[in-house]
């Protein structure tokens, strides 16, 4: 793990379900982990796209997937799943005092 925004291996076993599986045309040069953790950078440190470290994937491809998956839901979907798992662990109704729209 390099940043302190990356998905643990837990982190990553929840989330990796919920991404929409991409028709292969030919085999990704990044991992839809590799993406994720791009997106998560950008969006705790606030710095523009094309500012993430070279070792994450170049910013043109995280940012044309969070694009995409924003666009199809997906982004909101993982909120939703993930923000109804804290709330019934916490033993409360998941569904209260949520609303993205």
């Amino acid at each position: 793990m390099g940043y302190s925004s990356d998905l643990t291996d837990k982190e990553w076993a929840i989330t990796k379900p919920l991404l929409p599986e991409k028709k292969r045309t030919r085999p990704p040069k990044w991992s839809k982990r590799d993406i994720l953790n791009g997106i998560f950078y950008q969006l705790k440190n606030g710095c523009n796209w094309g500012d993430l470290p070279k070792d994450l994937p170049p910013y043109s491809t995280v940012f044309w997937h969070y694009k995409q998956w924003r666009d199809e839901g997906v982004i909101t979907k993982i909120m939703t799943v993930l923000h109804g798992q804290v709330r019934e662990k916490a033993k409360k109704n998941p569904m209260d005092d949520f609303d993205y729209d």
